[in-house]
């Protein structure tokens, strides 16, 4: 199972969006130091909304969309109204 994630900084007041088949290591991988590209810029960054996918193409797609909007309401809307995310896992089937 695949899933496009959004982490956010406080620090930065940025938003990270991901996507992976392995939660759990992605996170350790943003939480090393040694690792880390972008998110090392900061150290409080926290789970902000997750995104279940059926495949690793159907997540990319999504990832590279949230990406395009370069929007932070954008993101924030899409925590808020659950229909915004079904609407982009029909769209990317």
């Amino acid at each position: 199972m695949y899933c496009v994630y959004i982490l956010y900084s406080k620090k930065l007041d940025r938003f990270y969006t991901g996507s992976t088949s392995d939660f759990d290591k992605r996170m350790e991988f943003h939480d090393s130091p040694e690792a880390r590209k972008f998110t090392a810029k900061a150290h409080d960054w926290v789970l902000f909304d997750t995104i279940t996918c059926e495949s690793k193409s159907q997540a990319l797609s999504i990832e590279k969309h949230i990406k395009s909007m370069k929007s932070k309401i954008y993101i924030r809307n899409l925590k808020q109204y659950v229909e915004i995310k079904e609407k982009l896992k029909s769209k990317f089937e």
